[in-house]
């Protein structure tokens, strides 16, 4: 097999020139969701052959490579008719969209199709700015609700995103112009196996080897709240909303993201919302329901649950996932009939690659300051977020978690240790996460391991804290989750002059001291 050829490629990237590689003669075929295997299999000969083995030499792996199987795509070695076509931007027969596969400077792949994210100076009204689009050959997919005059847009038939992203960044009307790459975003857990005396984020006796208390301290916090009217919005892929520890703590403002590469659709409600274990778990950790003889609770038993499913099989653009943060916090930004100006209360979110460096986009982080600054009408939305899985792996490297919007969480286990998770001054909590034990799929129960599961656990925890007082602002119930945490890790551990530890934050979450703390603050 010959070895894989790049060529040097450029695009902008909040404000940077960035060199990427595009792997040389490989297409990115987007098909029908419904397409089979064999189908899949026929396309790719008939489009020239499969570009697998150029794919892994370009040092893909085989879980990235499965992820985008799992989407509807394949990578083709076109033949000399399918790159003319592919080149001249015409349509590929059993095509949905196609793009370039782009290795970028971390090292992620990522496809780059036509679409890119484009914002042009606020000044300008809704009709100037979209003169100015089309006056650049620029073709409307969506006007982005959480910031002024931003879009997401299809280049010219002549030119990819990237090339639309050099030639845009000339035109001083445009304040940015970034290619949506599609790419895989995975959950952050690592699986290893399997109803309340399981749980031990809860109640740590001291079974299975752990440390008596080493647990969110969460009984006495529940002996004053449950964490009733506290609306908490989860992010994932999918969920079970059917599943009888979470069915009754749905909220009507769930919904999902559904399509490709060529622009998502919001669908508020969960009828047809696609399913995934990870995120089922995650809302569990959160707000499995206490009382009805199911197998487990959550944080916040009490709270509504808001679950916003995107990226389907963990394929997608950040545009995606950052239109699902600024829903999560006014889910008018889709729409008026998506529902009224007061989204969630508290956010978790624990999707990300492991190991590996994230960029952040400017429509990410947009989002991420919206959410901030608008969310519940204005007080902020407090957005928890799973770093990293992965020793020695620095956090401020994931543009994303470490955002200054952004609570990045870490696990710890039943001995009240860190566990193998990124490290470094922008990690702020760290809670429970290691066998622990939520709901699963198909209405089961299982445990489960990853910084994936701390991060809904202390959000879960944050959500008692602020049913206490309602009023508190985003930045008053980050204080109280800091200054409530317990100093971990045992004498070894040493915490700076402010209380942090690059490994453990500000400490392990005790839900009882946030309760009591944010009680005080009642006006």
């Amino acid at each position: 097999m010959e070895e894989a050829h790049a060529m040097s490629r450029h695009y902008y990237q909040r404000g940077r020139l960035v060199e990427a590689e595009e792997i040389d003669d490989v297409v990115a075929v987007k098909m029908g969701p419904d397409t089979s295997a064999e189908s899949a299999s026929a396309l790719e000969s008939e489009l020239g052959g499969s570009a697998r083995g150029e794919i892994r030499e370009a040092g893909v792996d085989d879980e990235t490579t499965e992820a985008f199987a799992r989407a509807s795509w394949v990578f083709v070695r076109p033949s000399r008719q399918t790159l003319e076509a592919f080149t001249a931007g015409e349509e590929i027969p059993g095509a949905e969209v196609t793009g370039k596969v782009i290795r970028r400077p971390n090292g992620r792949i990522g496809i780059a199709t036509d679409v890119l994210t484009v914002r042009l100076d606020p000044a300008l009204s809704q009709e100037d700015a979209e003169r100015e689009l089309e006056a650049a050959g620029l073709a409307v997919v969506d006007k982005l609700g959480f910031a002024t005059n931003l879009y997401e847009v299809r280049a010219p038939a002549s030119q990819d995103a990237l090339t639309a992203s050099v030639e845009l960044h000339g035109n001083d009307l445009f304040l940015f112009a970034e290619p949506s790459f599609v790419e895989h975003v995975p959950a952050r857990f690592r699986p290893t196996g399997a109803r309340y005396p399981q749980q031990w984020q809860w109640r740590n006796t001291g079974a299975d080897g752990g440390t008596p208390d080493a647990d969110v301290h969460i009984e006495p916090a529940w002996d004053r709240t449950f964490g009733t009217g506290i609306r908490v919005a989860v992010i994932d892929n999918g969920f079970d909303a059917d599943h009888p520890d979470l069915a009754a703590g749905v909220d009507p403002l769930s919904g999902f993201f559904t399509g490709g590469a060529g622009g998502s659709v919001f669908v508020q409600g969960t009828s047809g919302m696609p399913d995934s274990d990870h995120g089922t778990f995650c809302a569990g950790m959160i707000g499995a329901r206490l009382g009805n003889g199911a197998g487990g609770t959550g944080a916040a038993p009490e709270c509504n649950l808001m679950l916003v499913a995107c990226l389907p099989d963990q394929v997608g653009s950040q545009t995606t996932l950052a239109r699902a943060v600024a829903y999560a916090a006014v889910p008018s930004t889709e729409g008026p009939e998506a529902g009224a100006e007061k989204g969630a209360d508290i956010l978790a979110c624990s999707l990300g690659p492991n190991g590996a460096d994230w960029d952040l986009t400017s429509a990410m982080d947009l989002a991420l300051e919206f959410a901030a600054t608008k969310g519940r009408q204005g007080r902020g939305l407090a957005v928890f977020w799973a770093a990293s899985n992965g020793r020695n792996v620095d956090v401020g490297k994931d543009e994303v978690v470490s955002h200054p919007d952004v609570i990045a969480v870490v696990r710890s286990t039943n001995k009240d240790r860190e566990d193998n998770a990124a490290r470094g001054p922008d990690v702020e909590l760290i809670a429970p996460g290691v066998n622990v034990l939520s709901t699963t799929s198909g209405g089961g129960y299982g445990t489960s391991t990853g910084t994936s599961f701390a991060a809904p656990c202390a959000a879960g925890c944050a959500a008692l804290a602020l049913s206490m007082s309602p009023h508190l602002t985003r930045d008053q119930l980050r204080e109280v989750m800091h200054e409530s945490a317990d100093k971990i890790g045992g004498p070894e551990v040493q915490y700076d002059a402010a209380g942090h530890n690059d490994d453990y934050g500000f400490g392990r979450v005790n839900a009882s001291e946030a309760v009591t703390l944010a009680d005080g603050m009642r006006p």
